[in-house]
């Protein structure tokens, strides 16, 4: 691991090429990328994580910056005071930030603490579940800085334990390890119960998918509950619950999850029971597209349909190939909504834009015969900030269709 350095006057110094857009770094945009810096024999020499000075083509500071050489985004800004020491003091103010913000938006501890870049951390998530947090650190020099970061978490909230997430995505762009652990306390030894919406989920820190719970569809899974009321739910690509538990909370007469994960359905059956719901909740493990079809096939109705499919379109070189799913998802889910019923179509893919997907998930409503108006277009929670610089940190969509 790296020290954090205590003088920023030790630190190397690295440059701007006179085409990269200065103003727009200047003015909060977060990244450097390989094509816009001086990379020189010594730049490149640069363990991954070093942090540094950054200058523009002038050699005019702008601000104190990580380095990740083998990574596209060679620069992450930290602190646009070139100065500025990164120690726990410096995590601590960060935190003290974002714990403010939450504290304002939930009466429990139970939201995203940290959202990378908008809160000031570049590539560090933190959820939290009451006295646990789960901590992905998928920057470089966030992994080297873990322990005054764990350090600083720890004097702001209070919480006593922390875990590990390695699983993320961007960690082995980044060049990391894919090793979890636990920093601080214990893990729990069972799932915890997560209160959201009048629903109890059950989040598994350890084994489940991400950090174990997604809380950015929170007020997504909210609008779908008001509309829930006596009807008949499908949640496809359920995860544990999202959507169903939430509707079956605000007085659904049933709900069906289906998803491709066993495990992830059985915590689903788990916040059921929880909820004593569990007489009203059905789950069907299979390919979502499959079941799709499988349920037309029997002539299956449902008053609310659901697909919050994970990302189709990851990258922009699997842009085409994601719509094409999406839009196919729709095909597939608008036979089985009722007359006035509602269809829910969600898209986690950054490198689809609104517009595209929006296209797409209409293009499959009416290749599947049905016409449609949208009611509403849902995003990531407010404990998921969006950088206003940054395009990439607004990746959630759902969109609300009335058949």
């Amino acid at each position: 691991m790296t020290a954090p350095l205590s003088s920023s006057a030790s630190l190397p110094v690295v440059r701007l090429l006179p085409k990269a857009n200065a103003r727009a770094i200047r003015h909060g945009f977060p990244w450097v990328y390989a094509n816009e810096m001086v990379l020189d024999r010594r730049t490149k020499k640069l363990a991954p994580g070093t942090l540094a000075r950054l200058e523009d083509d002038a050699r005019q500071p702008m601000g104190l910056v990580s380095i990740n050489p083998t990574s596209k985004i060679i620069a992450r800004m930290l602190d646009q005071n070139p100065d500025a020491v990164i120690d726990q003091a410096w995590f601590e103010a960060h935190i003290a930030r974002a714990l403010a913000l939450r504290s304002q938006l939930y009466d429990a501890p139970y939201y995203r603490l940290i959202h990378a870049e908008a809160d000031g951390l570049p590539g560090v998530i933190i959820d939290r579940f009451g006295d646990t947090c789960v901590v992905q650190p998928n920057a470089a020099w966030a992994d080297a800085l873990l322990d005054p970061l764990c350090a600083a978490l720890t004097a702001v909230t209070g919480i006593t334990n922390i875990l590990k997430n390695a699983g993320g995505r961007t960690r082995t762009l980044e060049g990391l390890d894919d090793v979890s652990a636990v920093l601080r306390g214990a893990a729990p030894d069972a799932a915890l119960p997560v209160p959201m919406n009048g629903a109890t989920y059950m989040a598994d820190l350890t084994g489940g998918q991400k950090t174990g719970l997604f809380y950015d569809q929170r007020p997504n899974h909210s609008f779908i509950a008001n509309l829930s009321k006596d009807a008949r739910v499908l949640d496809v690509f359920s995860h544990v619950g999202g959507f169903s538990l939430a509707a079956l909370a605000n007085g659904a007469t049933s709900a069906l999850a289906v998803d491709g994960s066993a495990p992830a359905l059985e915590l689903a059956e788990a916040g059921a029971k929880a909820m004593g719901m569990q007489d009203k909740f059905t789950i069907r493990q299979g390919d979502a597209f499959d079941t799709l079809a499988a349920l037309r096939g029997e002539g299956a109705q449902f008053d609310v349909v659901i697909c919050d499919p994970p990302a189709f379109a990851p990258s922009r070189n699997a842009l085409e190939a994601g719509l094409r799913a999406y839009e196919k998802i729709a095909r597939l889910a608008a036979p089985l909504v009722a007359e006035n019923g509602i269809l829910a179509l969600c898209s986690c893919s950054h490198a689809a834009d609104l517009a595209q997907f929006r296209n797409a998930s209409v293009r499959g409503i009416g290749r599947a015969g049905r016409r449609a108006i949208m009611l509403h277009t849902g995003f990531a929670g407010p404990d998921h900030p969006q950088l206003p610089q940054l395009a990439e940190s607004g990746y959630l969509k759902s969109l609300f269709f009335r058949l």
